[in-house]
């Protein structure tokens, strides 16, 4: 069978020596798709060759890989592979014409190691899948609700983590007033999403919050001869944060849905998006995000957007999703327990029978490589079931090389443009400067009240000091109409009442002394006469 039919993608042989192609027909190839089977059983190979037949159909592809196996479609398979052999043979076996070839590729990483940075913003994510991403309560998901509407009101906008922190810190601090206007809004529910921010930084989300955002238009390339480019989402280290991976995922699928237009029934795909590991976009999720999923699912196809989700067991999606998926590859399960059983029993329901074998034992027994298939046939009606032995790849079965990896991120058509982080203003930076402006404004009145203080101080004692002054001058005034002078310590009478007083007690105690002596009339005159000059002189 070649491979030069481009309305059709061929993946493999089936029928009683798989001689029958079977094909995926491109014209429905939006209308999604599912890739099941237990580990090991060749889902990842399955992807790899799904990807090249629509990459070569010039149609763009979105995949994440989660094992790190599918860097291998950047690079050519080649003679020398030691599956060579086995490769050759059930070409052989199918009918097609084995070329070995290699795919463009852009690789793409949240942590910016393995690929080009891939970022979205706060406010893009929403309120419904950042409350999905941290597992809030509802009451707490009440809390993001009504941060979005304040940021959209007060012009505070929310592009990575500490514009969220920040703006859950403003909305805190005015808990009062908010809640009288949006309900009840207790700081004890902003602490717990905080907490919940932190824990995810911590897992290295915020790798996934900020700006530059990733353009849709750079995912939806093709290369200069014609093949859509295969997008490859490094997801080994992600997968530790199992939330944060579905989480992503499914924004990338809701902003798919948002911005690309109608174009009903196209000739084929416009995008196709591989959901690897799916079961974990639904393990608890509440019943509004499973809703979300399948609204996505049900009108995405109509914009040209085929989404194929992979697992490893049909009963991980919910019955209204599993629906809608038209194009099946289902690689054996194990039904080793009585819940293996029943869901071995479900997914054999969802087949088109075929009078040749029983779908439930085929499923059961299919090898490596091998599947039972249902592609959609013309006007959409299911085809019927085939064991069908997979083809083989073109491109390398396996990872490729660090050196080979950082060659393709070198010379991808968008290198360099989301490397570097971009920080402009917004929440974080807002409210800070608010912040700053009301500290320097309490600082400016709190000087000023000091200022105001001092001044009035300062004239409560110049009032003081004139007072004293005045009763110092008054008191003055009265010791000196006493005959009195202030000689600094106390008030005393003049002085030279004094040295009189002391004179005449001296004169007279030294003249007693001297009659005493000179007994007889001259020594009296004499006496006295000289005294009477002394005090004559004086």
């Amino acid at each position: 069978m070649s491979e030069g039919i481009v309305d059709r993608i061929f993946t493999g042989g089936g029928g009683e020596a798989y001689g029958e192609a079977q094909d995926l027909l491109l014209k429905y190839g939006n209308r999604h798709g599912l890739i099941a089977g237990a580990t090991g059983t060749g889902k990842t190979v399955t992807l790899q060759i799904l990807a090249e037949g629509f990459s070569n159909a010039g149609v763009p592809v979105f995949l994440s890989d989660v094992k790190g196996d599918l860097s291998g479609l950047a690079k050519s398979g080649s003679a020398e592979g030691k599956l060579h052999g086995a490769f050759t043979s059930r070409a052989e076996t199918i009918g097609l014409d084995l070329v070995y070839d290699r795919f463009p590729v852009t690789f793409w990483d949240l942590f910016g190691e393995q690929g080009h940075p891939i970022r979205t913003t706060v406010a893009e994510m929403g309120p419904l899948l950042l409350s999905r991403l941290l597992g809030l309560s509802e009451a707490q998901e009440g809390v993001i609700n009504v941060a979005f509407r304040v940021s959209d009101e007060q012009g505070l906008p929310l592009l990575d983590l500490k514009d969220l922190q920040a703006l859950l810190v403003w909305c805190g601090e005015h808990a009062d007033e908010l809640t009288l206007r949006y309900g009840n809004m207790s700081k004890s529910s902003i602490g717990a999403i905080q907490r919940d921010l932190l824990v995810l930084e911590n897992q290295g989300g915020a790798n996934l919050f900020g700006e530059p955002a990733l353009e849709l238009s750079d995912m939806m390339r093709t290369d200069v001869d014609g093949r859509g480019r295969i997008n490859i989402l490094a997801a080994d280290t992600l997968m530790s944060a199992p939330g944060l991976y579905a989480t992503f995922l499914l924004w990338l699928l809701s902003e798919l849905f948002e911005e690309l237009p109608e174009i009903g029934n196209p000739d084929k795909p416009k995008l196709v998006f591989f959901f690897d590991e799916a079961h974990l976009l639904f393990d608890d999720a509440p019943k509004a995000l499973v809703d979300k999923v399948e609204q996505v699912a049900r009108l995405i196809r109509s914009k040209g957007v085929g989404v194929y989700f992979v697992t490893q067991n049909p009963d991980d999606i919910p019955e209204d999703i599993l629906g809608q998926l038209g194009n099946r590859v289902q690689h054996a399960l194990r039904a080793f327990t009585a819940r293996d059983q029943k869901a071995l029993v479900r997914a054999a329901e969802t087949y088109r029978p075929n009078p040749r074998f029983d779908i439930e034992e085929a499923i059961k027994q299919v090898g490596t490589g091998e599947a039972v298939t249902s592609f959609l046939q013309a006007k959409g009606v299911p085809g019927i079931s085939e064991r069908t032995l997979i083809r083989p790849p073109s491109s390398q079965l396996g990872p490729i090389t660090p050196e080979e990896r950082a060659e393709v991120i070198t010379s991808s058509p968008i290198a360099g443009k989301y490397e570097t982080i971009l920080d402009r203003e917004s929440a974080y930076e807002i409210l800070l400067k608010r912040a700053n402006a009301a500290t320097e404004e309490a600082e400016a009145a709190e000087r000023a009240e000091e200022e105001a203080e001092r001044k009035l101080e300062a004239e409560k004692a110049a009032q003081k000091a004139q007072k004293a002054e005045e009763t110092q001058r008054a008191k003055l005034e009265r010791e000196f109409a006493k005959a009195r002078r202030y000689d600094g310590k106390n008030y005393e009478r003049s002085t030279s009442s004094r040295r009189a007083s002391k004179s005449n007690s001296i004169g007279e105690t030294v003249t007693k002394m001297v009659i005493q002596e000179l007994k007889g009339t001259t020594g009296k005159r004499i006496v006295r006469g000289i005294l009477g000059g002394i005090f004559k002189a004086r």
